[in-house]
Formats: structure tokens, sequence, C-alpha cells
């Protein structure tokens, strides 16, 4: 039997949405700020329009039929269209009072959301930004719940779902402080390159091997990584008080006074940034304009 479109309003779609995300009544009635009991009566309406059970009982919550499975992105965009039509289509920068949320790392919050931020305080003084830290694996499900608005992404991490728009091709650089006793000289022999000690970023901690490190070996060489750090944004402080270098993305080091820029005695393939978002977001005025200011913001470099 075929639902009864008759039985079905926005808020039992919105229910089941939520239903589909949470796996759970008590999270989805937190989150649609309903009681429990308010959201079963719902799910029991679904069910019956459904002629389906839509969710079973397991150990941990609820998990969806298949015919649950099969209506959750149509109802994401059912409910994105709606909501796209009952909001106004012009949009004042000026005026405009919202709160965005960027998934960014540390490499893409000084190498983008910094000169956004500088544009966006111009132009639209009223839009808050909050900056969440980059999981590839969750990426999905936080668009999907809203939990993320913007993500700023290597093209590797866009989940097949979601729009991109690529904004620069990056490459990497050897930097030093600008009194190092190798920053005279305009070139780095590959010798004394490999010779040197070196700080490398590691992101996930704890790692003293990176892409530097793989272009080396494919040539038979080797560096000496002798300093291993979470976070790009230290780097100038220990490249200043020291005698290390590093290997770095050219848009980390172009503004950082105090550092010598050479480039590298190897080939090191660099990598392609991207905005990515979520359907929900993709026809809305506000956001149409806030991924423009950020391209445009990531460009200027």
């Amino acid at each position: 039997m075929s639902a009864d479109i008759r039985k079905l309003d926005l808020n039992l779609l919105r229910a089941l949405d939520a239903l589909l995300d949470e796996r759970s009544v008590t999270r989805a009635a937190d989150r649609l700020s309903l009681t429990q009991p308010a959201v079963t009566g719902m799910l029991n309406r679904l069910r019956e329009s459904f002629d389906d059970p839509l969710f079973v009982r397991a150990q941990r919550g609820i998990v969806p039929t298949v015919r649950a499975e099969a209506l959750a992105r149509p109802i994401k965009q059912l409910l994105a269209d709606v909501e796209g039509m009952l909001q106004p289509g012009a949009f004042d920068p000026l005026s405009a009072e919202m709160t965005i949320k960027v998934a960014a790392t540390d490499y893409a919050l000084r190498a983008i959301v910094v000169p956004f931020l500088s544009a966006l305080h111009q132009h639209a003084p009223n839009i808050k930004i909050s900056v969440l830290p980059v999981d590839d694996q969750l990426l999905q499900v936080q668009m999907d719940r809203g939990d993320v608005d913007l993500a700023l992404v290597a093209t590797e991490a866009v989940a097949p779902g979601l729009h991109t728009q690529w904004l620069f091709d990056e490459h990497y650089v050897c930097v030093m402080r600008a009194d190092h006793p190798d920053a005279k000289a305009s070139t780095l022999s590959l010798e004394r390159f490999c010779a040197l000690d070196h700080v490398l970023v590691s992101p996930a901690g704890g790692g003293f091997s990176g892409v530097t490190d793989e272009a080396l070996r494919n040539i038979g060489r080797s560096r000496r990584v002798t300093v291993s750090v979470t976070s790009f944004l230290v780097l100038p402080e220990i490249l200043s008080v020291s005698d290390l270098i590093a290997v770095v993305p050219r848009r980390l080091a172009i503004r950082q006074a105090g550092l010598a820029i050479i480039e590298p005695p190897v080939e090191i393939p660099g990598f392609s940034k991207l905005l990515a978002w979520h359907e929900r977001t993709h026809r809305d005025a506000g956001h149409r304009w806030l991924r423009a200011l950020m391209a445009e913001a990531a460009a200027t470099l």
C-alpha cells in the first residue's frame, strides 16, 4: 500500500527526518523540542501512512527499515525545498543576522578564514562565524544535521553527496627564520636540505614522516625530522628560536613576518582546497552570498 499523502504534514516529515538522523526517539524529541510521547505518536502516524514499521528496536536505539532508508534523501530534499520557498529571496548583508558554522583545519583557518573574516566584517558586521575542527569521517553527518554549514577540505575528503567549489591549488615551500645561516642563499641544495634538522606538522600527533619524506624516498633520500607538532600555527615561533627548517603550504608562509622562503630542492606534490556545502543550503540567498565572499577572499592571496 502506498503512503496516504493526506495524513502527512510537514511536522510529521520533520519528525521522520529527525528520527532518521538521530536513530533515537529521545534524541529526536530533544532536537524537535517535543516530548518523547509526542514523537512516539508521530512515529505511529507515520507507520500508518507508509504501512511500514519504519524503525525497529536495536541494542542501541532504533534502526530504520529498508523503506525508511529509501525515504531519507527525498524527505531531506523536500524539507529543504519547502524551507527555501518560505524564506525571502532577497538578502541584505548589512542587516543580516545569522550564525554560520565553518569546519576548517588550522591551515584553512589561517589561509582562508582569516581573510574571509576581514571581508565579512566590512560587508556583513552582524553575521557570526563559528569555526569547528574538520572530521572527514563525520562531515557528511554533520552537514546532514546542520552542525556544519561550510567546510574547507582537500579533494579526497569530500563526501559524494556534497556540493563543492574549487578555491585554489597549493604548493609547498621551505621556510626558516630570516636570519638563519642558510637564509641568505636563494636556493638550498638537496644535500643541505637533508642535513638540516626539520620540524614537521603531524595533525594526528606523533608523526615524523609526511609528503616531503615520501617525495625524498622516491629519489632514494631522507631528511632529519627532529620535532613533530600538531599545528601549523606554532611553527613560526619554533622557527624563530632555532635553526630548524620546515616545509609548509605557501599560503601559510607568504604573510608571516620574520621568515625566509626558499623553494624546496625536491618536487613535492601539492593539493587543492575546496569549499563544500550541503544541499539544504545550496539555494539559500544568504549562503550563496557567503560562499561567494569566501571564494573571493581565498583568491586574494
